[in-house]
Order: C-alpha cells, then structure tokens, then sequence
C-alpha cells in the first residue's frame, strides 16, 4: 500500500478526503494528517510519505512554503484547493496534479491513479524541484516549464524558447539550441500557460517570444524573422495586436 498523508486546515475538509480515500482508493495506506505548515513538515519527517495530499493555503501560509522547508521532495504530490487562482498556473507550469474542491470522484481516481504509475516507474519527482525552483526564483527569466513528450517530461528554461508552432494535437518547441522538442499538447494550452512571459500569438500556428524578434517585415500581416533565421507569418488578424504589444517591447 502507499503511505499517504493528507494535509488540510479544515478539519471538515481533512475528514471528507480522508473518507473518500479509504473508502474509494483502497491502494493508499492514509498513515498521517496536518492542518498547518508546521505540522505538515513533522507530518513528512515521521511518516516518510510515499504521496501527500497537500492543500495550497494553509491558514495564513501557503503550502509551497513546506515544499521550500523540506530538505529533499522524495514523494508524489497531488495539490487541493478551493480556489482556481494563480497558484493553479505555477503548479500547471510544472506539470504537477491538482483537485479543486468539493473533490470530484472521478477526478480523484484519476490522480491517485496517476500518481501509482510513476510510483511504480520509480519516477523521478522533478516537477516539484522545478516548481520549487520556479518559485525561488526572483525572475521570470529563470522559470522553467514541463513539457510533455512521448517519452516523459523534459524541462526547459522559458527563455531558451524562440518559438512554437502547432501540428494538429501536437506543439513543437523550437528553442536556442538548434534543436526541437515535440510535444503532446495543443499550442493553446502553452498560450495561456506562458501569457505573461512576453510570448505573444501571431498566427494560428506560431506562439513567439517576442525577445528572440530579429526583424519585423511590413505587408498585409507582416512577416518575422527569429533569432534562428526562421520567417514566420503574421496573421492579418493578429497584426495590429501585434504592433501594438512589439512597440511597447
């Protein structure tokens, strides 16, 4: 069985999980409970859970100050809250489960299902360090994000990306490197993941960082050329948006 711990401040809210995982989640042994950062750090030195159940505010605190106290992240995580908020975009950024309350069933399932399998592939938890780190961080300059492949989760800094480009279901990643990495999502999810990182949209198929922009070449939407040589188009929809946001830039 794996050695669970479920930390959450309200009590009602602690109870209700805790019920929904003996009774539904047979596979998971709860060993242990906290309701506070404190007590959520002695909860992890005693117990050595293998997953935690971890609520991102905690009274006054939030939880990420529990996974920046710990020495190592040795466990699954899946996140709780009841708000779907900011916090939700760093924990997305890094690839990392999460459940809004009231807690869906099935969603629930699906999560521990999840968080079994790597456990069982000996998974590496680096999405957590990189979601730490991403939060240490003091520049956005410095996050890094999880992309998913068919091979698993590669981690790649924001700024190394010059550009991506859809294909149907997938997104390929063009980044500094020379090299490309294909992923399996759709562009939109990564434009809304990295709004706020100076990418911008220009077409249906490309999502830039305006930073790596060598040159803008006027016409009826205008074309790009990238840090790499590349020439990308820019929509006539998307033109004067464009404009607008590459002056200020």
């Amino acid at each position: 069985m794996i050695r669970t711990i479920v930390i959450e401040d309200e009590e009602h809210s602690r109870k209700m999980l805790k019920a929904m995982l003996h009774e539904h989640c047979r596979q998971l042994n709860v060993v242990g409970d906290a309701d506070s950062v404190r007590t959520g750090l002695t909860a992890i030195a005693e117990q050595r859970p293998e997953l935690v159940f971890l609520d991102i505010e905690l009274q006054s605190e939030t939880s990420f100050e529990i996974l920046e106290r710990l020495p190592e992240i040795n466990f699954e995580l899946i996140f709780t809250t009841a708000f779907d908020h900011y916090a939700l975009k760093a924990i997305k950024f890094c690839a990392i489960d999460y459940l809004l309350k009231p807690i869906d069933l099935n969603e629930l399932r699906i999560a521990v299902a999840k968080a079994e399998k790597r456990l069982n592939r000996q998974y590496l938890n680096r999405n957590l360090e990189v979601l730490v780190h991403n939060i240490k961080s003091g520049s956005q300059n410095h996050h890094r994000i999880a992309l998913s492949t068919l091979e698993g989760l590669l981690f790649v800094n924001v700024s190394d990306i010059i550009y991506c480009e859809s294909d149907g279901p997938y997104t390929h990643f063009i980044l500094k490197q020379a090299n490309k990495i294909v992923t399996s999502k759709h562009l939109k999810e990564y434009e809304n993941l990295l709004s706020g990182y100076d990418f911008f949209r220009i077409h249906k198929s490309y999502l830039i960082n305006l930073r790596e922009i060598q040159k803008y070449i006027r016409g009826e939407g205008g074309q790009l050329i990238m840090s790499n040589g590349a020439a990308l188009s820019v929509s006539k929809q998307r033109k004067e948006d464009f404009l607008n946001i590459y002056s200020r830039s």
